[in-house]
């Protein structure tokens, strides 16, 4: 028990010190590169010998970005924007950056012709047509024209074997983390909600291969221990993001274990592993993206899929039912949100909204509504 606790300690470390991790990498020699929202193909720039370094934003003020932004717009975009003006991302070789969410189209260009004279942008416009095999030749052109500006701004050389070897390191940590999160969920005493999210927002600052290594560890942990009863709630998270410290704070109060998520920054990702059989590993990489589902961001003809995904992510975990944050602002989420309340309505399992934006401090509304919840789980406790 003891080592398990020295293994979280290191995870929130890692966690809540990135520009310590960033700086760290530098001092190595290394080049990182910083990886922004969403599905953007880190797994070229690990090929390249570099440093994928996750942005997603963060608690933190707005001040320079509301230059290029109007005040009402998505903060995570702002905070994005924000940490590369004012000196957060120095060291950064280059940015990876999609347009695959309405709000990051303006932010693409806003960061072109802001932080984009400081740190490059490599622009990456994937295709939404993603599964036809017109998509997938279009998709893996862009991902190879992604990699030649990479080259090029970065002064490296990435190979087709490297980008193979790549694809396994990340295959298995997207395993490890799988693994991690079944884990949790059995053993809600021992790993608190913020321990879950440190784990997996840790490997954001690290190289992949290492932090499976320690995952790894913790995992074999885990599974020599008993699973634990728990007398709290169990839910689905689901949204973009759900990092805030505060956040984290009352889930682990209120005695909420997150036995499984639908959230953009955590599993959403993790889904679908590369097929290392492919030969072209541009191919391989537009293959993986044709195989995503179940997410607002990606286009689906289907309005019930998804819905219906997110139901049985509670049904077959056995939870309460599903937190929903809804980060102000997000047209993509807010759009999505009519079709998963009549799934959960249809099939009378909770569903709590709440609006969520990483600048908040003050979360009486969260523990106003997780009050609600739980007396609606003793109620309906199925």
């Amino acid at each position: 028990m003891a080592e398990i606790k020295e293994l979280l300690e290191q995870f929130k470390y890692y966690a809540e010190n990135p520009r310590k991790q960033l700086d760290k990498y530098l001092a190595e020699g290394k080049k990182a590169v910083g990886i922004f929202p969403y599905y953007a193909p880190e797994e070229i720039v690990y090929a390249g010998g570099m440093v994928p370094f996750g942005v997603w934003g963060g608690q933190g003020p707005i001040e320079k970005a509301k230059d290029y932004f109007p005040t009402f717009y998505y903060s995570l975009a702002l905070r994005c924007l924000e940490m590369a003006l004012d000196g957060t991302l120095d060291g950064l070789s280059a940015s990876l950056i999609t347009t695959l969410d309405d709000t990051l189209r303006p932010f693409s260009q806003n960061y072109k012709v802001s932080a984009g004279r400081k740190i490059p942008m490599v622009f990456l416009n994937h295709g939404q047509h993603r599964k036809e095999e017109f998509g997938k030749q279009y998709n893996a052109r862009i991902f190879n024209k992604a990699k030649e500006e990479l080259e090029k701004i970065c002064d490296v050389k990435i190979t087709d074997e490297n980008l193979k070897k790549a694809f396994k390191v990340y295959n298995d940590n997207r395993a490890e983390k799988r693994r991690f999160i079944k884990l949790a969920a059995k053993h809600p005493q021992t790993i608190k909600a913020s321990d879950r999210s440190n784990v997996l927002k840790s490997s954001y600052f690290m190289l992949k291969d290492e932090h499976t290594d320690l995952l790894r560890i913790l995992n074999q942990q885990l599974e020599a221990l008993p699973e634990e009863q728990w007398d709290g709630v169990r839910v689905v998270t689901s949204g973009v993001i759900t990092d805030n410290p505060g956040l984290l704070e009352v889930f682990d109060n209120y005695k909420v274990c997150v036995v499984a998520d639908d959230v953009a920054h955590e599993s959403r990702a993790l889904k679908i592993d590369i097929d290392l059989s492919i030969a072209d590993p541009m191919l391989a990489l537009a293959d993986q993206f044709a195989r995503m589902d179940e997410d607002p961001i990606l286009y689906d003809p289907d309005i019930y899929k998804r819905p219906k995904y997110v139901l049985d992510l509670v049904k077959e975990n056995n939870a309460d039912g599903c937190l929903l944050f809804m980060m102000n602002f997000n047209d993509t989420e807010e759009m999505e949100y009519p079709s998963l309340k009549q799934a959960f309505d249809a099939a009378k399992v909770p569903l709590i909204k709440m609006g969520y934006d990483q600048q908040m401090v003050d979360f009486g509304q969260v523990k106003t509504q997780l009050e609600t919840f739980n007396e609606l789980v003793q109620l309906t406790r199925w």
